[in-house]
């Protein structure tokens, strides 16, 4: 048999790409533009409705990520402990993402490839490979999250007859039928979730209906900034939640769905303006769906005895004893919403996974072995978390507070090398961001890295002791400082990349 024989498990095409060309949404030509503009000028085309509708659908499934259970749990935390007081930081939090999220967009658009890909090429072998593992750390403790936020909203509606653990399988099964709709086009997948939206957005809105919050405390929630030492670790969660690291790097990949050529400014330029518009669409429906939630716990459950014991698994059960049954039962629209949020995100998870692992290793599978091998790397680690903390529900929030905290240590990782590349006069050329934008980026990373460095030093001040252990940490602090260190050195020190491809220049 030939050495060359054509091997099942291998893609066919020579390089890793995001989509393959026949896979990619035709935009151009749909609207007769061609008398408005040059080509290859730098302006873009006049503005289409119709554009807008084609280019529609990578900023959703990016949102999924602030709308998957952990955001949830962060909400209703929010919520239950802190009342109306933490909208305005929801809304500035939501805000930030928006930026971070189109910064990642800009970055897939000009260069046609995505983050995990161009950090493979610029940074050394030993770094690139430590910015792949902390990726992968913080993209299976995202997972663990979604995928346990599935189950709790299964066994609530089987009326606990669903173990955690059947619940994880159930899911893991679900997500690999979603993804097989991929082979029937990206527009119908995308239609998929924009139905997961829906569904999240009407359940939790039936739930605001239901509890009827205070609107005049809402109004003044979001206006007037509010905080005390009380809500201090809410308002930490509300930002951490935020900002997720896979996510930045899926948005990078997502955007390459459209058929842009990156030769052309004018084009360039017109897929930028649709996609920061679609982005912002987005990222408000899913602002007031996590409003929706914040205030129905604030309504129901601030200045209660029980505001610091509500989680994920007995928030819809508490709702029920508090405002009853009804036409349908409000624990069950919560389950109902809480599964659309986690089936959603963990297909989002297995996408990023893809993604993150063909770029970084440079992995030229079929979609179907690597969303095998993703799914794998999050499933298992979740059964052994749903087999140990099935019947005791604090120990699973105890555990929810670890992974928050993995994936918030995570983030300078996808922060640092995306504010890198997309400020490289080499890589993006005309669509390099500016000194202020420059500016603004890194004051933001430089927050949500503080905010997050102190959730850490809260957590390990309250859960770390013993020689031992304490020791353990602080190696592994130090270390993790070094790195952090290196990759801020290097973006500031490297004046040029070296790795810009002829299919990725700007002209």
């Amino acid at each position: 048999m030939p050495s060359d024989q054509h091997q099942p498990l291998l893609a066919s095409d020579e390089q890793e790409t995001a989509y393959d060309p026949t896979e990619k949404v035709h935009v151009v030509g749909v609207v007769d533009d061609q008398d408005h503009f040059d080509e290859y000028g730098d302006k873009s085309p006049p503005f289409s409705w119709r554009k807008l509708w084609l280019f529609t659908g990578p900023g959703f499934l990016m949102s999924i990520a602030f709308l998957d259970p952990g955001n949830l749990e962060g909400d209703l935390q929010a919520g239950a402990i802190a009342g109306y007081s933490l909208l305005w930081l929801l809304l500035w939090a939501t805000a930030i993402g928006l930026l971070i999220q189109l910064l990642s967009a800009r970055l897939g658009v000009v260069t046609g490839r995505h983050l995990a890909e161009l950090c493979r090429e610029e940074y050394p072998n030993w770094a690139g490979k430590l910015l792949w593992i902390m990726t992968e750390l913080a993209l299976i403790g995202a997972d663990i999250q979604e995928v346990i936020g599935s189950a709790i909203a299964l066994k609530i509606l089987t009326i606990g007859f669903l173990p955690l653990w059947a619940g994880v399988l159930i899911t893991a099964f679900d997500c690999f039928i979603f993804l097989f709709l991929e082979n029937y086009g990206v527009r119908k997948l995308e239609a998929l979730f924009a139905v997961l939206i829906a569904v999240m957005a009407i359940s939790f809105a039936w739930m605001f209906g239901e509890t009827k919050p205070n609107m005049k405390e809402l109004l003044v929630g979001i206006v007037v900034p509010q905080l005390n030492s009380k809500t201090i670790q809410q308002a930490v969660g509300v930002v951490g939640c935020i900002i997720m690291p896979h996510n930045v790097f899926l948005h990078s990949a997502l955007v390459q769905s459209r058929e842009i050529d990156p030769r052309k400014t004018g084009r360039v330029r017109e897929a930028i303006k649709y996609y920061s518009i679609e982005s912002a669409i987005a990222l408000a429906i899913s602002f007031i769906i996590n409003l929706f939630v914040t205030t129905v716990f604030a309504k129901a459950f601030f200045g209660t005895a029980i505001a610091d014991t509500i989680g994920l698994g007995n928030a819809g059960q508490f709702l029920e004893d508090k405002f009853g049954g009804g036409v349908v039962p409000i624990l069950y629209i919560w389950a109902v919403g809480l599964l659309a949020a986690g089936q959603s995100s963990t297909i989002t998870g297995t996408y990023a996974g893809q993604f993150i692992m063909g770029g970084f290793l440079d992995l030229r599978l079929k979609k179907w072995a690597r969303a095998l091998i993703t799914r794998s790397c999050a499933i298992v680690p979740t059964l052994i978390v749903a087999l140990i903390f099935d019947s005791s529900e604090d120990t699973l929030d105890s555990l929810n507070e670890w992974l928050n905290v993995l994936q918030s240590v995570q983030i300078p990782f996808a922060l640092i090398p995306l504010l890198c590349l997309v400020a490289k006069d080499d890589l993006m050329g005309v669509f390099k961001i500016g000194p202020f934008l420059k500016t603004i980026s890194w004051l933001v990373a430089a927050l949500v890295i503080a905010i997050n460095g102190y959730l850490l030093q809260q957590f390990i001040a309250e859960e770390v002791s013993g020689v031992v252990l304490t020791s353990i940490v602080i190696i592994f602090t130090a270390a993790y400082v070094a790195f952090v260190v290196y990759l801020i050195w290097r973006s500031i020190t490297v004046s040029t990349f070296g790795f810009l491809k002829p299919n990725s220049q700007v002209i």
